[in-house]
């Protein structure tokens, strides 16, 4: 019970001190082919080199070529960083960084989905605080310096991550996947061009989609949240039930990706400010332990979190249960169908609902990692202990 007064305490402290804090909304180009604007609006902002960070897959497809010619059309000379990998590594980052200095850019671009953007906001931060290292900015506000002008054109519609003041960071050696919180790392620019969505393989829109529903759900039902974040997720999370399944089974469909990025950015905006939760730490230890996308475990792992929370999120989940149009009864029916809807959406979309390649036997270390990140910062409806934890990784993993 103390401790739970603690992190109580601990959430209360940040919770009093977020209005204080300065909250950048990204200045937005939205709409098809709006990326093809952003090279005019960084020579207006006087970038004469800017880092461009992507992944080969990208590269491939060529599906930065436009953007990088109407960069050399403005005269702005591109040093190009393309070997980022999902879940970028501090190694990534740190390459990334040379590069910014080595070619003396005054600007960085992430174009891809959220391993990009986190990479090219790490590397950011690495450039404002040049003495530290990530391990040492780790957990909330140590970066604290203002960034290189950023700018994130998302490929994907899941993390939000052009609207967040989260950078992912992942250490393969010691199987660790932490974040860097600062609101600096908020990007200045975010475009959202539902065209670079278009590519997006099926599994890969499901697993975003639910990324960023998660990030909605979480959001919501914590106990850090504003009148503002409550309105995002309240908005968010019906465009996600309508338009992710359309997207998944159309992905030339110009509407659905459009409103997907919308949500995402919605989502991103309310969870960056109100946080997420115990969903998210457990998610995190899949990814880092056993390589699972981020999407497809808070996919797997929301479902059995919200179902343990019981009657502490009934309301919340009802209110979402209402704003998605899910007309069940009482308030404990209607949250049950809001968690039926999630697994229903995840079987339709081929996402499974349970993992049970997680090994009992790092059961106790996956348990005080997300124990570790989860406590004290996430305001969440109920704090797990290890017991609670343990049992939800044994719901994950389908033996109980």
């Amino acid at each position: 019970m103390l401790y739970h007064s603690y992190c109580r305490l601990y959430q209360t402290a940040y919770r009093t001190a977020a209005p204080f804090m300065h909250w950048r909304t990204p200045e937005r180009l939205h709409g098809t082919g709006s990326v093809e604007q952003l090279p005019a609006l960084l020579k207006a902002k006087g970038v004469r080199q800017l880092l461009v960070v992507t992944d080969a897959r990208i590269m491939q497809l060529g599906l930065a070529d436009p953007f990088l010619s109407l960069l050399r059309e403005q005269d702005i000379g591109v040093s190009l960083y393309d070997q980022i990998e999902p879940n970028p590594t501090t190694a990534q980052i740190e390459a990334a960084r040379q590069l910014y200095e080595k070619t003396a850019c005054d600007a960085i671009a992430a174009f891809g989905g959220g391993s990009v953007i986190d990479c090219a906001k790490a590397a950011a931060a690495r450039i404002a605080r040049p003495g530290r290292t990530l391990r040492e900015m780790r957990g909330q506000l140590k970066v604290r310096r203002d960034l290189p002008l950023l700018a994130a054109v998302p490929t994907t519609a899941g993390t939000g991550s052009e609207a967040t003041v989260a950078a992912v960071v992942s250490e393969p050696e010691t199987k660790e996947k932490y974040a860097v919180n600062d609101t600096v790392l908020i990007p200045h620019i975010a475009v959202h061009d539902p065209l670079l969505t278009v590519g997006m393989p099926p599994a890969v829109t499901a697993e975003t989609g639910m990324d960023a529903l998660t990030h909605a759900v979480e959001a919501y039902i914590g106990r850090s949240g504003t009148k503002e974040t409550k309105r995002l997720s309240e908005s968010a999370v019906p465009l996600i039930l309508s338009h992710l399944p359309a997207a998944y089974a159309d992905g030339e469909d110009l509407e659905a990706r459009g409103a997907m990025l919308e949500a995402a950015y919605q989502a991103g905006r309310a969870f960056t400010r109100a946080y997420v939760g115990n969903i998210h730490a457990v998610a995190h230890t899949l990814s880092a332990w056993y390589g699972v996308p981020h999407g497809r475990a808070n996919a797997v792992v929301m479902p059995h979190v919200l179902r343990y929370y019981g009657t502490a999120v009934h309301r919340p989940l009802a209110a979402l249960a209402d704003a998605a149009g899910l007309d069940a009864g009482d308030e404990a029916a209607r949250a049950e169908a809001f968690i039926r809807r999630i697994e229903k959406m995840n079987e339709q979309m081929g996402l499974p609902a349970h993992l049970p390649a997680i090994r009992t036997a790092d059961l106790p270390f996956l348990v005080e990692q997300a124990l570790a990140e989860a406590n004290p910062l996430y305001p969440v409806p109920v704090i797990f202990g290890r017991g609670d934890m343990t049992l939800v990784y044994r719901l994950v993993q389908g033996t109980a």
